[in-house]
């Protein structure tokens, strides 16, 4: 990407070597050769390079059939290894009379009788092959001859030197640029004529854009940069420019836009370049990205605007638009809204919403997401952030596309507002521009999510102490009555057993007995409701999420409860609705047990010959939702919040004195908020009708 100039250096001798080989086409070598035997009047020259412990045969002239299909030899059975031992030129007459000469020599092979060799050194002096002739029959070769061989194998150097200092050039360019190219700074550099003659990656990536090439008599640099305040930048203004005219800049700050993406906030520095004469060669700056740098500051003035917003506030009504007023203001983002879990719904609800002036079109906001649905119900589905890149782009229907075309909404983050107890809620942000998922900035949401969280908890906190401090008297004679009455039953039947006569007992003992035991069982139901409540509201309670097929568990509810109400005058008929398989993460033995709940309750409130359904379907990718309804005698409108509290038993189940512990709602609520579910109350004309929600999938 970036383009230099290398300077002049040389790599090792091993570099050399190696790489000599490959510098010195067979072409020059073998011109080399050709030129060495005319000289010394010789049939034969060759040029050998040394690589490891193999001699590589580069070029040659008037070679014999024996050396025509040699490439590689070790180089301990040739004569080169003599040279590159000793360092010296080898001179051999007559290699039959020479000793140094090895038996396996490839001069043997060829009937060779005379050689003469010299050493090809690299720049730094190494040996890196050998520069020889060969004669056929024995000679004496003269000074003369061994100086041209000798100069063959100093031209055969310098000409390997030459091109290889070429290619350690390019090579040392190549270095360099990615060197430039991997550094966090950007850096453009111009010679004297103001051609620009290095560029590197990161400064592209900041602008987005790669300029015009420069001519003498415009700018250049042109990459749409803009002051501090977003005041556009005049040609004369760039910062090349100003370093090209002769000024030295230190931290000068500026903007760099980038196509759908938030401007980019740059510390420049630059000088020009001159000669120790001082003749100007050019001109160079760097750019350093500070966007994090000032993003953290701007973030630090949000958290303490969030914390003051939410320490003033009385609720969440009122601290809702102030934090999202201080969090979308810092980020930029067009749009924000909070959303609370509706426990009872089972769905999310706005808490507040804030827009830009005169930044977005008008955005239709629901009046409730279901579990999964939109960017916001992901996040209450996941329990993790959830970042999309550009909406108009993901094919995943996030926000409905007639709302992200009026509103021209590209990114969007959600963040799971969380407490102890699970998610309360969801904080989204919506921008105009494309944005890529940050890290750093996550982090910093999910720290004010959790500022947020810990504000909903305490106020609910708040809110539940003054609750309970008017309900305490009602909670305690609900417990007391239901608790009070099977004891006074089994009190009472207990005193008639021991006054009975003999007589007596015999007549009316086993009906006395069977109302103690009944009573006793009643008692012993709500003593072990009681504990397996605690016991899952601390989650001490066992619950195993295993793959479980709740269609299979739906219909062995239904069956049993269909057994019992065989035999009845007007039985109640009971419809199942459910697919032939349904696997989601359960624990099979408690959700049996919401089951046989909530069918118990729809039979035992029904008119006889009413009607009891069940239906149970998948809803999307994410839930399964199953409904119980009923045709019976319901719950009355101002009792419908308090429904799932313990003890509680509607006006009209005590008026028609229908038994029960009040207990079997807050035990089926329990257990579906175990399983990261809801549980809610339809609102209907006539009757009842239970909705619980459970993920297909938890990470959990």
């Amino acid at each position: 990407m970036a383009t230099t100039t290398a300077p002049d250096a040389t790599g090792t001798d091993a570099d050399w070597v190696h790489l000599a080989r490959r510098s010195l086409s067979q072409e020059a070598a073998d011109r080399i050769a050709e030129l060495a035997a005319r000289a010394a009047g010789a049939p034969t020259g060759l040029v050998q390079l040394l690589e490891g412990r193999r001699i590589l045969m580069s070029g040659g002239f008037g070679m014999p059939a024996a050396w025509a299909s040699l490439d590689a030899v070790p180089a301990a059975s040739t004569l080169a290894r003599i040279i590159f031992d000793s360092g010296c030129p080898l001179v051999v007459n007559d290699v039959h009379d020479d000793a140094r000469v090895p038996p396996d020599a490839p001069v043997r092979q060829a009937d060779a009788r005379a050689y003469l060799g010299y050493p090809v050194r690299s720049r730094t002096g190494a040996i890196a092959g050998v520069c020889a002739v060969v004669d056929y029959r024995p000679r004496e070769w003269t000074a003369a001859e061994q100086s041209v061989v000798g100069h063959a194998a100093e031209v055969c150097g310098t000409f390997v030197a030459e091109r290889e200092a070429l290619r350690i050039a390019d090579r040392h360019r190549r270095f360099l640029d990615a060197v430039l190219d991997n550094l966090h700074d950007g850096v453009v550099a111009c010679d004297a004529d103001g051609r620009r003659v290095l560029i590197n990656a990161p400064m592209l990536r900041f602008t987005g854009r790669t300029p015009e090439p420069f001519a003498p008599g415009t700018h250049p640099l042109d990459f749409g940069l803009r002051h501090a305040d977003g005041r556009p930048m005049a040609p004369d203004d760039t910062p090349l420019s100003r370093a090209f005219r002769g000024e030295e800049l230190h931290g000068l700050q500026v903007l760099a836009d980038s196509p759908l993406q938030h401007p980019r906030v740059l510390l420049v520095d630059g000088q020009p370049i001159a000669d120790a004469t001082g003749n100007r060669l050019g001109a160079v700056i760097a750019l350093q990205d500070v966007t994090e740098l000032k993003r953290t500051e701007r973030f630090r003035d949000c958290e303490l605007a969030v914390a003051s917003a939410l320490a003033e506030a009385a609720g969440a009504a009122e601290a809702g638009p102030r934090v999202l007023e201080a969090v979308a203001g810092t980020l930029g983002w067009a749009h924000a809204e909070l959303w609370l879990v509706d426990g009872p719904g089972g769905v999310l609800r706005p808490a507040a919403r804030w827009s830009a002036p005169g930044s977005v079109a008008p955005m239709h906001v629901p009046d409730q997401l279901a579990y999964g649905q939109g960017i916001s119900g992901k996040a209450w589905l996941t329990g993790e952030p959830v970042w999309i890149r550009d909406l108009a782009a993901d094919g995943e229907p996030l926000l409905p596309a007639d709302t992200v075309e009026a509103a021209k909404l590209h990114a969007a983050l959600a963040i799971p507002v969380r407490s102890g107890t699970g998610t309360l809620g969801v904080l989204a942000f919506f921008a105009e521009v494309v944005e890529d998922p940050e890290d750093a900035l996550v982090a910093l949401l999910a720290g004010i999510a959790a500022h947020v969280g810990q504000f909903l908890e305490r106020r609910r906190a708040e809110d539940l102490e003054l609750q309970l401090a008017r309900s305490k008297d009602e909670y305690l004679a609900l417990i007391g009555h239901e608790m009070r009455t099977p004891l006074t039953s089994i009190s009472a039947y207990t005193s008639l057993l021991r006054d009975a006569t003999p007589a007596q007992l015999a007549a009316d003992g086993p009906a006395l007995l069977e109302v103690i035991d009944r009573n006793t069982t009643l008692l012993r139901g709500i003593i072990d409701d009681l504990l397996d409540l605690a016991a899952l509201d601390t989650g001490h309670a066992s619950v195993q999420l295993t793959p479980c097929d709740l269609a299979e568990v739906v219909r062995e509810a239904a069956d049993a409860a269909q057994d019992a109400l065989a035999g009845a005058r007007s039985p109640i008929t009971l419809r199942v609705n459910a697919p032939d398989e349904l696997v989601l993460p359960g624990d099979r033995l408690r959700l049996r047990r919401v089951l046989d709940n909530l069918i118990g309750n729809a039979i035992k409130y029904s008119p006889d010959g009413g009607e009891v359904t069940v239906t149970l379907a998948a809803d999307g990718d994410y839930v399964a939702e199953l409904v119980v309804a009923d045709q019976g005698i319901g719950i009355p409108p101002e009792e419908r919040d308090r429904l799932f509290s313990r003890f509680y038993r509607s006006s009209r189940t005590r008026d028609r004195a229908i038994p029960g512990s009040g207990l079997g709602l807050a035990i089926s609520r329990a257990i579906i908020e175990r399983h990261h579910g809801t549980i809610a109350l339809l609102h209907r004309d006539s009757g009842t009708a239970f909705q619980i929600r459970l993920p297909l999938n938890t990470s959990d």
